[in-house]
């Protein structure tokens, strides 16, 4: 099963998210589910550093983890639209939750200021 936390500030913001697992859907090569996830996920760190600047991150991945956490101090302009492609990727995975929850769970946890 693929498993995509979301972690949120008090705010409602999203602080990062982590992405792991295989659905299980298919064969690899022909898992339609893992792929979708995949795409949606990767593409949004792609957008968020070609189209903002703004690297979600550091080094390269693990195989079958993506893990992602917003800059400290990121504000204004950026900022907003960066949460803007954040959360279209949380509605597109939970998109495909909706059709195929035995292979994808999303959940979301609320970090508390420290």
């Amino acid at each position: 099963m693929i498993r995509m936390e979301i972690r949120r500030k008090p705010d409602g913001t999203i602080a990062g998210f982590r992405l792991t697992g295989h659905a299980g859907y298919a064969e690899a090569g022909r898992d339609i589910v893992c792929a979708g996830v995949s795409a949606v996920a990767i593409g949004t760190v792609n957008a968020a550093e070609a189209l903002l600047g703004v690297r979600l991150v550091d080094g390269a991945p693990k195989r079958g983890t993506l893990e992602a956490a917003v800059p400290d101090g990121l504000s204004g302009r950026r900022g907003e639209d960066l949460q803007l492609l954040l959360e279209a990727m949380v509605h597109m995975v939970r998109d495909i939750e909706s059709h195929y929850g035995s292979h994808v769970r999303v959940s979301e946890i609320v970090r508390q200021a420290t």
